[in-house]
């Protein structure tokens, strides 16, 4: 696009998505096009507000065009999992370093949510709203939906969210008293992008900083589920949900009883396992559906993330989940998000964020470059 953006997808996203920009500039780079990287990446920090807060969506190409539902111009009231760390970090590292301004652009986006985000009293920064967390209707959201889950009455339920966040001085989304959830999944990305960046800054103050969320993270695991569980109201009901995001602490997380867990999970054909990828959610929880929204489809940015932190601990592991991963994104006909077992598509296709399955195949080592998932479809 003449923005310098990819749309995800044109129809159904025509926007600039924070995380899907960051995912983005990670497939451009696979594919030899550092420009395109640098470009989509210093795109989406254009709304920018002077706290360091980015919004998750950048209506660059229509400015006003949903000023009334989030009361500003240019770009949304709410972020998303800051993964311009990881991607910043990636440029640096391919010796293709960002466009001036971008490396601190970045470093203010995870100072913002570091220094000025609302914590719970587990020291896990809070969301301002389910979008935040990239995981739209997670399961473990259903404890805040009225009456129970219900597609149609969450749907009404996240848009009232919108209008009871709480801002600072300049607009910029600091809590949420109405969805005071602590995710252990948008905690694991800040600290891992935190980390990120902090590796090629060379900044201690940063890196420490996210030591002190995976030690707040550290201490929501719980051994006899096997997962990590959201600190907040939900804490006893939904926010325990067995999902794929809920395992993210895995890319910040070393202790080997927790890793080992996880890892037999995403492997077991009974728990996470599939031939075309991680599932979204365990397959004995109640609410899994392989078909249904965020209830137990692959999504293929959770399995890269999901890709990266095995391979901290099991480069051979790592291949594996990625070779099916990468099996289920050329049968879906890279789309949103796939069956687990058949790699039927669903959501949008294509979308641009299947196209990590081009990094994921080119990281595999000896698993192979399959092109089919193993079960058809």
């Amino acid at each position: 696009m003449p923005q310098g953006y990819v749309a995800p997808n044109p129809v159904a996203y025509p926007w600039q998505w924070l995380w899907d920009s960051c995912f983005h500039v990670l497939v451009w780079q696979a594919l030899g096009d550092a420009d395109r990287a640098r470009r989509e990446l210093a795109g989406l920090f254009g709304p920018q507000a002077s706290s360091g807060f980015v919004p998750h969506v950048n209506y660059v190409r229509d400015p006003e065009v949903h000023a009334d539902l989030w009361g500003r111009s240019g770009g949304s009231s709410i972020t998303q999992p800051p993964m311009y760390g990881h991607a910043v970090a990636t440029l640096v590292r391919a010796g293709a370093p960002p466009a001036d301004g971008v490396v601190a652009a970045a470093s203010a986006g995870i100072r913002f949510l570091l220094g000025q985000r609302a914590r719970d009293p587990s020291g896990l920064l809070l969301l301002c709203h389910p979008w935040e967390s990239g995981a739209d209707d997670s399961p473990r959201w259903d404890g805040y939906c009225p009456g129970g889950f219900d597609p149609e009455r969450w749907r009404a339920e996240k848009s009232r969210l919108v209008t009871t966040i709480r801002a600072d001085g300049d607009g910029s989304p600091v809590s949420n008293p109405a969805f005071p959830v602590a995710s252990v999944a948008f905690n694991a990305l800040v600290a891992f992008n935190a980390r990120e960046l902090a590796s090629v800054m060379g900044d201690a103050a940063m890196d420490a900083a996210a030591d002190e969320l995976t030690r707040a993270l550290a201490a929501r695991w719980d051994g006899d589920l096997g997962t990590w569980v959201d600190a907040g109201p939900a804490a006893d009901g939904s926010g325990r949900c067995r999902t794929a995001e809920a395992l993210l602490p895995l890319l910040v997380d070393r202790e080997p009883v927790r890793v080992a867990c996880v890892l037999a999970q995403l492997e077991d054909p009974t728990a996470h396992g599939g031939p075309a990828g991680p599932t979204g959610v365990h397959r004995a929880e109640p609410v899994f559906d392989p078909t249904g929204y965020w209830r137990g489809p692959v999504w293929p940015q959770l399995a890269y993330l999901l890709v990266l932190a095995v391979g901290h601990h099991d480069p051979a592991a790592a291949d594996r989940l990625a070779a099916a991963t990468v099996a289920g994104a050329w049968t879906s006909g890279l789309a949103e998000y796939w069956h687990p077992d058949t790699g039927v598509g669903m959501g949008a296709v294509p979308q641009a964020w299947a196209g990590l399955s081009l990094v994921l195949r080119d990281a595999m080592g000896d698993a192979g470059h399959p092109t089919r998932c193993p079960a058809g479809g």
